[in-house]
């Protein structure tokens, strides 16, 4: 064995281990960290020493270091922001991405990548019952999805008044009003910055969050231009979802382009159960989800979802010499993304999905609701708990009389380790906010949970 591969393998072996080890302590640990970046800054940093250190004795370095920095995400207890756990298939694969070290742009030059991602593009699309012929990019995370499907958008809609952003830019372009629901995710607003477009224009929303389609087609009918029309499914307090084929027939009658931002909520379509609630999807233009979050793979997985492939690849492809690229078949990945250089971030979605399969699938995104409706009927019967929300898929969102009174009791539910359930305000509330989204969570979790939480109420006086 060569010098280079032993050091390869000691390093991965003692990765592993520690790997193992981690998770194994997952069942009982606590879920918040116990030091501070502050404090652990110093122990990671300090000069550069002068020559090299073992890898494996790095490896073990940095386990020791971390621990305790490190918050039990992947826990069957932690319902804070929209984070899912890792599926096995999906962790193992993930290593192995990193492992083949494949730059995930050209079909020519990596096969096996493109074929993974364009098999996962495939089932999702099916999954979600979204147009076979849709192009599908894997980006980042859901922001840039989000910034995918609406530079789609703003290209589409100033081609149809003759220009072209690709070489004019937006200079001497009729502006494009963006009209968003009252409660989108912050998200949206960030991708159309970075695209040029500027502060959408917000719409009226229910008590739930979800635009009102009245109010989008009175806003619509005062807009002299291009216009795009983004809507939400999943509300990030709530969980609902907006109108879909209303809301789309609405726009499309005003000749916007309808982009979907379903960071979480857009698995929800996979579920017999619940795709009512997205009656109409498949008629948008545009679509943007996160496999990270209810489909439980490793971070860095967005993905784009562009009814009319050809535009995507059009706005997102370009020519150089230096290249072999796919002209005669689908296209290359790099055209269906932002990125040039970036990881086969695909290859951890086919193995999730081939590990689930569609029934699985369907398992795994209806066990996440039902867990959320377990957990919120469970806190709903504490004295002094109040459901605020229509429990419809993921999220539930309490407040415990004043709010005041639900900070402290967040606090307090942070600081007893048990579980992690984060603060935030909906509707000029504070609240607690509850995201399940781990593939892992069981009945002892939920128990666990409000057991956490009637503990916190006890402590803080009502």
């Amino acid at each position: 064995m060569s010098a280079e591969l032993e050091a390869y393998r000691k390093a991965l072996e003692r990765a592993h281990e520690h790997s193992l080890a981690w998770l194994a302590s997952l069942a009982g640990r606590r879920i918040g960290p116990t030091a501070s970046a502050d404090e652990l800054v110093p122990q990671f940093g300090g000069a550069l020493q002068e020559g090299p250190t073992d890898p494996a004795a790095v490896v073990d370095e940095l386990v020791a270091l971390s621990a305790p920095g490190l918050m039990a995400m992947p826990s069957g207890r932690f319902f804070g922001w929209v984070i899912g756990g890792t599926l096995p298939a999906a962790l193992a694969a993930d290593w192995l991405v990193s492992a083949w070290d494949q730059n995930a742009v050209l079909r020519f030059a990596t096969p096996a990548a493109a074929a993974a991602e364009e098999a996962a593009g495939a089932w999702v699309l099916d999954l979600l019952g979204l147009p076979a012929a849709s192009g599908v990019g894997f980006t980042t995370d859901a922001t840039m999805a989000n910034f995918v499907g609406l530079a789609c958008g703003r290209r589409a809609v100033l081609e149809r008044l003759g220009h072209d952003v690709r070489t004019a830019g937006l200079g001497g372009a009729p502006r494009i009003t963006v009209l968003v629901g009252q409660e989108r995710h912050a998200s949206v607003d960030l991708a159309l910055r970075y695209l040029g477009l500027g502060q959408p224009t917000a719409v009226a929303a229910d008590s739930q969050g979800r635009i009102l389609p009245g109010a989008l087609a009175q806003a619509l009918e005062g807009i002299d231009g291009p216009a795009i029309v983004c809507l939400q499914a999943g509300n990030l307090h709530s969980g609902a979802f907006d109108p879909m084929r209303e809301a789309i027939a609405v726009a499309h009658r005003h000749g916007a382009w309808v982009h979907v931002d379903g960071a979480f909520g857009l698995w929800a379509a996979a579920s017999p159960l619940l795709r009512g609630r997205l009656d109409g999807l498949e008629t948008a233009d545009s679509w943007a989800t996160d496999a990270h979050k209810t489909l439980n793979v490793p971070y860095d997985c967005g993905i784009a979802m562009v009814a009319q492939p050809e535009v995507l690849r059009s706005e997102f492809g370009f020519s150089t010499s230096y290249f072999i690229q796919d002209d005669d078949g689908p296209g290359d990945p790099f055209e269906r993304v932002p990125e040039l250089s970036r990881r086969a971030r695909g290859v951890p979605v086919w193995a999730a999905l081939r590990s689930l399969g569609r029934a699985g699938t369907i398992a795994l995104v209806e066990g996440l609701a039902a867990n959320a409706r377990a957990l919120a009927g469970g806190l709903a019967r504490l004295e002094g708990v109040e459901v605020l929300n229509d429990v419809v898929f993921t999220q539930v969102c309490l407040a415990f009389g004043s709010d005041e009174r639900t900070r402290q009791v967040t606090r307090r539910l942070i600081e007893d380790g048990t579980v992690w359930m984060s603060g935030s305000s909906w509707q000029g509330r504070d609240i607690l906010r509850i995201s399940v989204s781990n593939w892992s969570t069981d009945d002892a979790d939920i128990a666990a949970s409000i057991d956490a939480v009637a503990r916190a109420l006890a402590a803080v006086p009502g």
